[in-house]
């Protein structure tokens, strides 16, 4: 199993980094191949709804960090995306990323199109968490769903989406051992299917 871990923070070793590193070393104990791309590294052009890669069925019009990300997200069998919460949505570098992946839907020539996805093409999973300082789980908005929903568009079947609140100093959450517990398992059971089996504590 192939799992590919998606950093949208553009701070480096903050909390979301390191929630982030947690989930895929459980993924990779759990005997998957891993990898992590942070988006801050990448450079990438928001979409302009071109349309080219209706035709393309690639993103034609920019060479820019996507070019590199496409082949991954194909060939990963799961993803993990984390984001801190910006005015109770992701980070403009996650939305971004998130509208580039677009070339994958196929649209009827019907209106309203109807659409399906090419990433579909085979069982594909996904889980994402946020961070956000506050501990109103309202302060938190939209960023979990802004990032499951896409996903689920697009054929993926979200194993969970984890809320974390009250963090906001950079590296703070590696105090709290529920939570960092609870990153670990979570990548672990992301390739095991939902059993921990024997899966290592972290604090």
């Amino acid at each position: 199993m192939k799992v590919l871990g998606i950093g949208g923070s553009p701070r480096v070793n903050g909390n979301t980094d390191l929630i982030l590193a947690t989930i895929i070393t459980g993924a990779k104990d759990a005997g998957a191949e891993t990898e992590t791309v942070h988006i801050r590294d990448c450079s990438i052009t928001p979409c302009i709804g071109c349309e080219q890669c209706r035709k393309d069925l690639t993103c034609s019009r920019f060479l820019d960090g996507m070019q590199l990300l496409y082949p991954k997200v194909e060939d990963a069998d799961a993803l993990v995306l984390g984001s801190p919460t910006y005015n109770y949505n992701v980070p403009a570098g996650m939305k971004a990323f998130i509208d580039r992946l677009y070339p994958y839907y196929v649209f009827s020539d019907d209106r309203p199109r109807r659409y399906s996805s090419r990433l579909a093409d085979r069982t594909r999973t996904a889980m994402v968490f946020a961070v956000c300082e506050q501990t109103d789980p309202s302060e938190k908005g939209f960023t979990l769903e802004a990032m499951a929903r896409p996903l689920e568009a697009l054929g993926y079947e979200i194993s969970e989406k984890f809320p974390i609140h009250g963090f906001f100093d950079r590296g703070s959450v590696r105090g709290d051992e529920a939570v960092m517990k609870r990153a670990y398992v979570t990548g672990y059971r992301l390739v095991k299917g939902g059993v921990a089996g024997d899966a290592k504590t972290r604090g």
